[in-house]
């Protein structure tokens, strides 16, 4: 009776015992959880916190872009700006988008020393120029080196030209020829926007003045030089209204956002937006 008694109380306190376990790896994982909810709901609060402050950095642009007055006015050509907001630093930069090389309106030249420009071979970049001429193209003929339907179906491509103006700055991706390090190399000299045979080179950055014809190197950095030394109000006044703005917000914590918009200026005027968006990009990839 005695040894029933002992044995039952045993069994009772192994019992206890697991349900003590169990019941500590229960709260541990319910601790885990909160824990990792918390961090979630921080991460989540500070992104957004540095999503906003980037966008403010787009619209501050936006307003610096038309301030009345001249010499506060932002000037387009790809220097930085830095303001703070809230507890982030915003930078900012602004390019006019007819200091680009336009994919729908570059000549030739423009177009192959652009290629060249960015490294690609010579006889690769005047193929590479007619290619994008026959994108745009409405006519069923190719330019010689260039290509059309039949040229994509021969590299294997299941697609052949646009035939008709680009669409978006991305487009010139398929391009037969047109390869990943290229397209990077320059992405950031290439608009759909300015309708301009040759960039403006009161905007344009080194591998878009590279493209204009009949600008050495000597005068090409004669420009830059002018520029970085220009802080009046006749470059600011010579801003377009198609720009590309983009602002990088960091926190004290360094979290960070960054925003990319192509917008184009509507004038500050009652009732009316003071600018539409054409592009609209997060993050750092083109």
């Amino acid at each position: 009776m005695i040894r029933s008694y002992r044995s039952s109380r045993g069994v009772a306190l192994l019992i206890v015992l697991w349900g003590c376990t169990l019941l500590a790896i229960m709260l541990g994982g319910f601790a885990m959880l909160a824990r990792t909810e918390g961090l979630q709901a921080r991460y989540q609060f500070a992104q957004t916190q540095a999503h906003y402050a980037a966008e403010a950095g787009i619209v501050r642009a936006v307003q610096a872009l038309q301030d009345p007055d001249a010499n506060a006015r932002w000037i387009a050509d790809g220097r930085s700006y830095t303001f703070s907001f809230d507890n982030a630093t915003v930078h900012v930069s602004v390019s006019d988008e007819d200091g680009k090389v336009d994919l729908n309106a570059a000549s030739d030249q423009v177009l192959v020393a652009l290629f060249v420009a960015a490294g690609v071979e010579a006889d690769r970049a005047k193929r590479l120029s007619a290619a994008v001429q026959d994108w745009r193209n409405p006519t069923e003929g190719s330019l010689p080196n260039g290509a059309k339907k039949p040229q994509y179906e021969a590299a294997g491509l299941d697609y052949g030209p646009r035939n008709g103006p680009f669409a978006t700055v991305e487009e010139a991706r398929m391009v037969l020829g047109m390869d990943p390090k290229t397209f990077a190399t320059i992405a950031p000299a290439i608009t759909i926007w300015s309708g301009r045979e040759r960039p403006n080179t009161a905007h344009a950055s080194p591998l878009a003045l590279a493209a204009v014809p009949g600008l050495g190197p000597d005068q090409a950095s004669a420009i830059l030089a002018q520029r970085n030394d220009t802080t009046g109000s006749a470059l600011a006044g010579g801003n377009g209204v198609t720009h590309t703005i983009r602002a990088e917000a960091i926190l004290t914590d360094q979290t960070r956002s960054i925003l990319t918009a192509t917008i184009r200026l509507r004038g500050i005027r009652s009732g009316t937006q003071p600018y539409a968006v054409l592009r609209w990009r997060e993050g750092d990839g083109e």
